[in-house]
């Protein structure tokens, strides 16, 4: 899929999710992010800065395989790295949140309106 260009966040948004289409890409960043949050919490807590650095490195060190793996494209994040930090963000609170069948409908519409 060619580089999308975008205006706004709200636009960015739905393509995003898009890129993220299969659950096991979605669970796979959930899964990533939070161990490394919580490496990088526990580091921290103990003074151990360098472990700051788990959050990053395992995070898209999970994520980034999934997207060549499973969905067979690459990262939103290397076109709009910003975005996608937000995204990222946004994802995770609606899986966490039991919304993983609204991000599929979101998905599976951008999906439709733009193949």
């Amino acid at each position: 899929m060619a580089q999308q260009t975008f205006d706004t966040y709200e636009e960015f948004w739905p393509y995003y999710v898009a890129m993220h289409s299969r659950a096991a890409t979605r669970w796979v960043h959930v899964a990533g992010t939070l161990a490394g949050l919580a490496i990088s919490v526990y580091g921290l807590a103990r003074g151990r800065l360098r472990y700051a650095a788990a959050l990053p490195l395992i995070g898209y060190g999970t994520a980034w395989p999934a997207h060549f793996l499973i969905e067979k494209n690459n990262p939103a994040t290397f076109g709009h790295p910003a975005w996608s930090l937000r995204g990222d963000a946004q994802m995770i609170r609606m899986m966490v949140a039991g919304r993983d069948g609204e991000l599929a409908e979101i998905a599976a519409k951008w999906l439709a309106e733009n193949r």
